[in-house]
């Protein structure tokens, strides 16, 4: 059997951790799997079964970039020791810091190399990409615009895409687990997320860490128009970071007893299939899992057609062509679609503005694809539908059966 090694920084959050989790369970009946990783710190994903090697090489900020740069390289050695040790036959590594160390690692093993583009702020750094295409046996996307990309800016052919899998019955499982959400509390002191007067009100929901990617001052811009029409609206950011600046700007914006930070949840989705409305306002992505998710529960979503996902995954074959027709650089619709499986609005401004003053037409166009939604019952009750029969098309097992034809082929 051959060894199949999937590279990745840490476990502890995000998309793609979850999806090497996921693809190491998966791909345990075609390879003997192990997953390495630089730093153990924070695990929060279920490893039980699998084969975890830890290098012990966390991030470090010491020296600058000197150091950082020395870290690249002790990574690099260890690494290629265990490839040489351990047979590797395929290492495949998830995000950039784990494409670096896979792709100069390589030299002196037999393991052939595939390194995962899998956000468009992946594609941002033109020496990054060009290394880790020249480099790798086979560059692994989740998305078909990054595979696009790659043709279109780089020429480069040896690329294939592979959507993430969704296991749907473990999200409808864990959403029943309501313990966690019954107990939640805002963490600047807005009280529990779940009260006595909540049936009557209408949540909207986003998962995700605090990053820039995320937007989340748009949707917090958006949900103060929005409350205009809904009073008793309410809004859910759940996730890991510093949040006090958004606080400050639904302060600023006069819906601070609206707006709730429940803070990370290891089990997001009671919290996702509590709420109404799904609404991702990233402005990079991949493959968004948290969107998948919630379509996984059945809830109707909004997003923003950020560089790449949401709308392969919001819009059906004959929609996304004319999309790709009419934009053919990648870039995004300037216009609402209301799309078979969902609603996407224009892409928003990736730079901070925590300016409650400021509110963008891309805020206003992210409130008005809230509003349709919230304006028609029926609309919001077929949507939830197409949003499930969506999720389906991502199952599990078709993703392990194409991750094997990819990988049996480099």
């Amino acid at each position: 059997m051959k060894h199949l090694l999937l590279i990745v920084p840490m476990l502890h959050q995000g998309g793609f951790e979850r999806v090497c989790v996921a693809t190491a369970r998966l791909m345990q009946k075609y390879y003997k799997v192990t997953i390495l990783i630089f730093s153990d710190k924070d695990i929060n994903y279920d490893i039980s079964g699998l084969d975890v090697v830890n290098i012990d090489l966390p991030a470090t900020k010491k020296y600058g970039k000197l150091g950082k740069a020395v870290n690249v390289f002790r990574r690099v050695k260890k690494v290629r020791q265990y490839k040489k040790a351990n047979k590797v036959d395929i290492s495949y590594s998830f995000g950039s810091s784990a494409n670096y160390v896979n792709v100069l690692s390589k030299a002196g093993t037999r393991a052939k190399v595939l390194t995962g583009l899998r956000c468009s702020t992946d594609m941002e750094n033109r020496r990054e990409v060009s290394l880790f295409c020249n480099k790798a046996d086979q560059v692994l996307s989740c998305s078909r615009e990054i595979m696009r990309e790659l043709l279109r800016d780089y020429n480069y052919e040896k690329s294939s895409y592979i959507y993430n899998p969704l296991d749907i019955k473990m999200i409808r499982d864990r959403a029943g687990s309501k313990d966690a959400l019954l107990n939640a509390s805002d963490m600047f002191g807005n009280g529990k997320l779940v009260n006595d007067a909540q049936d009557s009100n209408i949540t909207l929901i986003s998962v995700g860490r605090q990053d820039y990617i995320k937007g989340f001052w748009h949707l917090i811009k958006a949900f103060s128009i929005v409350v205009k029409n809904y009073p008793a609206a309410r809004l859910q950011i759940v996730g890991t970071g510093d949040f006090s600046g958004l606080r400050k700007l639904a302060e600023d914006l006069g819906v601070e007893g609206k707006v709730f930070f429940p803070g990370l949840q290891k089990n997001p989705f009671p919290f996702v299939e509590a709420a109404d409305i799904y609404v991702l306002s990233s402005n990079h992505e991949g493959f968004p899992n948290a969107i998948l998710e919630a379509m996984a529960l059945g809830k109707p979503c909004v997003a923003a057609d950020c560089k790449t996902g949401p709308r392969e995954i919001l819009l059906n074959e004959k929609e996304y062509g004319e999309l790709i027709t009419s934009k053919p650089d990648g870039s995004s619709t300037d216009k609402i679609i209301e799309g078979e499986f969902g609603i996407i609005v224009p892409d928003m401004d990736e730079h901070i503005d925590l300016d409650a003053s400021n509110i963008t037409e891309g805020d206003k166009l992210l409130a008005e694809g809230i509003l349709r939604m919230l304006a028609d019952e029926k609309k919001m009750k077929h949507y939830g539908e197409k949003a499930y029969e969506r999720a389906q098309t991502y199952d599990p097992e078709k993703y392990a059966k194409d991750l094997h034809g990819i990988l049996e082929k480099v």
